[in-house]
């Protein structure tokens, strides 16, 4: 071999070198996901089994064990960050806690977003149900303000919740006037008429509110967004397939509504979605930036 070939040669192998540590996820620009684009139609299962990355910090805002939020901060972009206040969902159960956002969670933050994720109790704890669940959601909303950072900017917030955790931020966002918005992702938007459905979630809402809505009207009546005044920058997205909150849920006084054609419940929650895509427009638009 000549000396301009050796010298091609050691070239090559530099390059191959670069090219296989930046294509490792070790050594990839802040270990950024890159999410696959599904099909819609996302299944529970779909969004559980997605690549994510560790919350930054968790703390708790309140005594009870499941009092705590998770923190997730942008890797890149300007600070200080808008702050966005997510509550999941899962019928309220305590079989369902926020590790199937995982995922969701890490792309709000690649989008350049501060996230305050709150866990909370619910059906099946101790202290959840209602109104435990909602107190607690409120506890971690005010709390918030003790996230204060040079990095985040905690006079710049909206909640956002999906399916069960959009039924609590409603309610929430109407009691939080200083929030940017609110943003109800599938939200169950009248309690009352949903605890009559029989799907899944819809047969287990007695159970969260602790009786049938003819034993304890007043009770329903009271964690009814549809009975409530919405914050005043209120916006509902709601896929027209979804089986687990129909799109009949999508309709509340005082609030915005954009029916998404072909899109159903998890869809939303799927980093890689065009439904994803449309939340993060939304959330643009709604935030100062």
């Amino acid at each position: 071999m000549n000396r301009t070939s050796f010298n091609e040669f050691l070239a090559f192998l530099g390059l191959t070198f670069l090219v296989l540590i930046f294509n490792n996820p070790l050594f990839a620009a802040d270990n950024f996901i890159d999410y696959p684009s599904p099909s819609n139609n996302v299944s529970f299962e779909q969004v559980q089994t997605l690549e994510f990355r560790q919350a930054d910090q968790q703390i708790q805002y309140g005594s009870e064990a499941l009092q705590y939020g998770d923190i997730y901060l942008p890797t890149a972009g300007d600070d200080p960050y808008p702050l966005l206040i997510f509550i999941h969902g899962g019928c309220w159960l305590n079989s369902f806690d926020m590790s199937h956002t995982y995922a969701f969670l890490t792309a709000l933050a690649q989008s350049g977003y501060a996230v305050w994720s709150l866990e909370y109790r619910r059906s099946g704890d101790t202290g959840g149900g209602w109104p435990g669940t909602f107190e607690d959601i409120k506890a971690g909303i005010a709390f918030a303000s003790s996230l204060r950072a040079d990095s985040v900017d905690t006079s710049n917030y909206i909640l956002i919740g999906h399916s069960a955790g959009g039924h609590l931020a409603l309610l929430a966002g109407g009691e939080t006037p200083e929030a940017k918005g609110v943003i109800g992702i599938a939200p169950i938007t009248n309690i009352i008429s949903y605890s009559q459905g029989t799907n899944s979630c819809q047969s287990v809402t007695e159970q969260f509110m602790g009786s049938a809505y003819s034993q304890n009207p007043l009770a329903y009546s009271q964690a009814n967004p549809a009975e409530k005044t919405p914050h005043r920058n209120t916006l509902i997205l709601q896929g027209t397939l979804d089986a687990i909150v129909p799109a009949e849920q999508a309709r509340l006084t005082g609030a915005r509504t954009e029916l998404v054609e072909g899109v159903n419940h998890f869809d939303w929650i799927h980093p890689g979605s065009l439904a994803f895509d449309r939340l993060i427009i939304s959330i643009e638009e709604m935030l100062d930036r």
